[in-house]
């Protein structure tokens, strides 16, 4: 035995594993931002049927190359409220199905044993790819040269592993060894611990394939490995639940039941066949002879086909089974008012390009909020009811976390592979997190004036009150242009809302002209007339900060 040779073939092994885990990063990484829009509209069908939701999870995986990846992105869309529970199992199952491509890659990679290899011509497109990454300057280029240059590397990570199992499959101590692992529960096991150490079923399933087609394990130890990897591969589902919502650990937990029933059912199957004298691996040789390349491909992808047609029926069932083993607990309504994302997740963070998407909609949703709060405090200094003043408490202390937390998370975000315009967004809404927080503040100095009318048992007059109202009129029509703006790119709604600002301006201008008048008519206190200015000079600012949204589009639409 060759010590030398020894060591040269492990650290051939090692490197092959790197090369292959690298290039379904680079693979999953460039799809991932290519097809993100396409994933966003694909997620957006999940509620029209069970079969669709399978599609979309089984489109959405052969796109990104990972399950792992699909399942921690629908977590965090059931985290984030976007995405039901019946509606996240469905693609969870699909994505069980679209896992199983790489492994039909790699039995592809293999075949050519008597002529050039599959794997040494597709390991060529690893330097296609590089070519275009080295010479491209522009984004959609560099992105297509990533996937090329990443499928390519994943044939010359599969190429390295190959030669390095070809040749401990002559070594008869190393096939004595693996020849004591029979058991198929022991199997499943080993499947399991190491999926969920090297975090990728796929590349668990990869190598299978190539240590069986080398011949160092039989097929059926290589069925039972992979079976086992489907298990492993909930590991990273279950720890992006347990840091989430009831409905995050509910996905979660539907991943595992999912896959942990497959197995269940499949080595029923195989215990039946072994009473018959048979196994699987003499059942799929007879079905695939002469094409060992295929034989545990195929069993991988029957296995996951099968399994989604015989759980897809009781979807309701297992949604309800979850429920009951994560129950809801009674909040309080101080609790339902806590302040949370509505639309991003942490999570989100493995799919940048749509967190950047949830994050737009998370500012929009923040707009929202901040003019409700202006017109929550309008309602208030005119009537001096304070009857929705916890909506207003709970609102602002939504702005307030908003203005700090999303701020975190776009951070974090911009450390993400983006493209420019991505990146441009983000830094512009940074800022726009700003101005929406300080509209909340300025309402909230709106409802401070009414106090001080309260307490001086004080009240606006009629035309006064009613001039509020034409004002928060003029600031819903800015309101709408701005918004426009920043959820559509329209460049004209800009000049439209340029003029709404300059007219607001106008506006509070003649409000003072006209406090003056009723000031010295007697109609109104210096005291209350104070209290008025103020809120008209808030209200104007609200409009400037507004203005600032639009404004911070256009530089970033330039």
């Amino acid at each position: 035995m060759d010590a030398v040779q020894i060591a040269t073939s492990v650290l051939t092994l090692i490197a092959g594993v790197g090369i292959f885990l690298i290039a379904c990063n680079m693979m999953s990484t460039n799809l991932e931002a290519a097809g993100s829009r396409r994933l966003k509209s694909l997620f957006a069908k999940t509620a029209k049927s069970k079969f669709l939701g399978v599609g979309v999870g089984a489109a959405a995986t052969a796109i990104i190359q990972s399950s792992s990846a699909t399942t921690v992105m629908v977590i965090g869309f059931v985290n984030a409220g976007i995405m039901t529970l019946a509606q996240a199992a469905t693609v969870i199952f699909g994505a069980n199905v679209g896992t199983t491509i790489t492994g039909q890659l790699v039995a592809l990679g293999l075949f050519g044993e008597n002529s050039v290899s599959t794997s040494v011509i597709f390991a060529a497109f690893a330097g296609i790819g590089a070519f275009i990454l080295a010479f491209s300057k522009k984004d959609g280029t560099q992105k297509l040269g990533g996937i090329i240059a990443g499928f390519g590397m994943l044939f010359a990570g599969l190429s390295m592993m190959s030669g390095a199992m070809g040749y401990f499959s002559g070594l008869d101590s190393v096939k004595n060894f693996l020849a004591v692992f029979r058991n198929p529960a022991l199997l499943v096991l080993i499947g399991a611990l190491l999926t969920a150490l090297l975090q990728s079923s796929s590349v668990m399933t990869s190598m299978s394939i190539t240590m069986t087609v080398t011949g160092l394990i039989t097929l059926n130890q290589g069925i039972y490995i992979t079976m086992g990897s489907n298990i492993g591969t909930c590991v990273t589902a279950l720890i992006a639940g347990l840091t989430s919502t009831k409905n995050a650990k509910r996905t979660a937990l539907i991943h595992l039941i999912f896959n942990v029933s497959g197995v269940i059912v499949f080595m029923l199957i195989g215990m039946f066949l072994r009473l018959g004298g048979i196994d699987y691996g003499w059942l799929f040789g007879k079905m695939f002879p002469h094409a060992p390349q295929l034989q545990l491909s195929m069993f991988h992808t029957i296995f996951n086909v099968s399994t989604v047609l015989i759980v897809l029926p009781l979807t309701g069932l297992l949604v309800k089974l979850v429920s009951k083993i994560v129950p809801d607990k009674k909040t309080s309504a101080d609790q339902q008012n806590e302040p949370r994302f509505r639309f991003v997740e942490i999570h989100m963070l493995k799919n940048p390009p749509i967190a950047v998407q949830q994050t737009k909609r998370e500012i929009i949703g923040m707009a929202e909020t901040a003019l409700e709060n202006f017109d929550l405090s309008c309602a208030i200094v005119c009537s001096l009811n304070y009857d929705r003043i916890e909506t207003f408490r709970a609102n602002e202390r939504q702005l307030n976390f908003l203005n700090s937390e999303l701020v975190k998370f776009n951070v974090e975000l911009l450390k993400c592979d983006l493209n420019e315009r991505d990146r441009v967004y983000l830094t512009s809404a940074l800022r726009t997190v700003s101005d929406l927080e300080r509209v909340g503040d300025y309402a909230e100095n709106i409802v401070e004036y009414a106090d001080k009318l309260k307490e001086l048992n004080e009240r606006f007059t009629d035309d006064a009150i009613c001039e509020i109202d034409e004002l928060k009129e003029k600031i819903h029509d800015l309101y709408s242009h701005v918004m426009s703006v920043y959820v559509d790119g329209d460049k004209q709604a800009f000049a439209r809302a340029d003029e709404a600002e300059n007219g607001i301006d106008a506006f509070t201008a003649q409000m003072a002209d006209n406090h003056i008048k009723r000031l010295s008519e007697g109609v109104c206190t210096p005291e209350t007339g104070a209290q008025y200015l103020s809120l008209a000079s808030n209200a104007e600012r609200i409009a400037d900060h507004f203005m600032n949204v639009a404004n911070t589009v256009r530089r970033a639409l330039k």
